[in-house]
């Protein structure tokens, strides 16, 4: 990260990395996501506040469906940028595909990560990578820069987004980007994302990271893959377990 990066992350909670990843990198990482979407079948992570006609597919811990994102998730270009923001120490916390498909690619209201997977000293980041070109009319990311700052704020609905009014889409920021480009924010950043009304498909991975040294304030959306370490250590001393094994404890 360059020190002009640096000071644009910590003023507006967001740095967009162009180019990261070589136009034939994303290309063939692209093809991969379409790859496991045909082959899962129909999904649909649209939230209840804007379910209707619009859908999008998504699939959880894709590491384990291709060997390619497991290369990936340890990728030194990635986590070179993502120890600049964290530490030394990046661990894994999930990762998720997105397919916004074509003119009806759903949106996601304005929120804050945090919610999700409420964490103690708010170390946790979200990496999303694009593997084809996003520009508005296809959905792209829209944020409120420096609402990072804030704090966690209050969240509604089943979905956990902030205020509409206070945070209507409309005034976001938005952040095109072309394929191979790489969004790196802070989960109390407030963002979202627009309706996909072009004639093509918005293909995304988004991973989650944090220090592991950070600890949950409640144990939410776990998955098979979290606690892996993309790079440095894990300075804590809590043993392992199976997830069969916490559930029987």
């Amino acid at each position: 990260m360059t020190p002009e990066q640096r000071e644009f992350y910590d003023e507006n909670g967001y740095v967009l990395v162009s180019g990261m990843f070589s136009p034939e990198e994303a290309a063939d990482y692209r093809a991969r996501i379409h790859a496991i979407a045909d082959k899962q079948g129909e999904t649909d992570a649209t939230w209840a506040s804007v379910a209707g006609d619009t859908k999008i597919q998504h699939s959880h811990d894709i590491q384990f469906k291709d060997a390619a994102f497991t290369r990936l998730l340890t990728d030194k270009r990635l986590t070179d940028m993502a120890q600049d923001i964290i530490g030394p120490n990046v661990q894994l916390h999930h990762n998720k595909m997105f397919i916004k498909p074509p003119e009806k690619g759903s949106p996601f209201p304005m929120h804050q990560d945090f919610p999700y997977f409420p964490h103690r000293d708010h170390s946790m980041i979200a990496a999303i990578l694009h593997f084809d070109d996003a520009p508005v009319e296809k959905g792209c990311v829209c944020v409120y820069p420096g609402t990072h700052k804030l704090g966690p704020l209050p969240a509604e609905g089943s979905d956990h987004h902030v205020s509409t009014e206070l945070y209507p889409i409309e005034r976001a920021t938005p952040i095109p980007a072309k394929a191979g480009d790489a969004l790196f924010f802070h989960y109390l950043l407030v963002h979202g994302s627009g309706l996909n009304v072009s004639d093509k498909a918005r293909t995304t991975l988004l991973i989650q990271l944090r220090d592991p040294a950070d600890q949950p304030l409640e144990e939410r959306h776990t998955s098979r893959g979290q606690g892996m370490m993309l790079a440095g250590i894990d300075p804590g001393r809590k043993p392992f377990n199976f997830a069969w094994q916490d559930k029987a404890a």
